[in-house]
């Protein structure tokens, strides 16, 4: 399994705008694409960091994912939102509990 996780910078008061784009919107999408496993939305709302982190059965399927376009589609639902650019990264999940 891989995880891809996308770090964010965001007001504190675009918080709440933030998860509900992200469980009404990216959530329903990711589900459709090939791989998918799971995710999860991180957030700190004192600081207004995020870390939001999916899941794919293959790096190959998270690469797949980006090239398509689809990743970008999904961080440009929140254009506005976010007061620093993403910073994207990759692991692979050596241990599951």
């Amino acid at each position: 399994m891989f995880a891809r996780l996308t770090i964010v910078q965001a007001s504190t008061d675009k918080l709440d705008e933030t998860k509900k784009i992200y469980e009404e919107s990216v959530i329903p999408a990711a589900k459709s694409q090939k791989g998918y496993r799971g995710a999860y939305l991180l957030s700190d709302s004192k600081t207004g960091k995020g870390v939001s982190i999916t899941l794919w059965d293959s790096e190959e399927d998270a690469i797949a994912n980006e090239q398509s376009g689809y990743y970008q589609e999904q961080i440009n639902k929140f254009k506005g939102l976010f007061t620093a650019p993403p910073v994207r990264e990759g692991y692979e999940v050596s241990v599951q509990a």
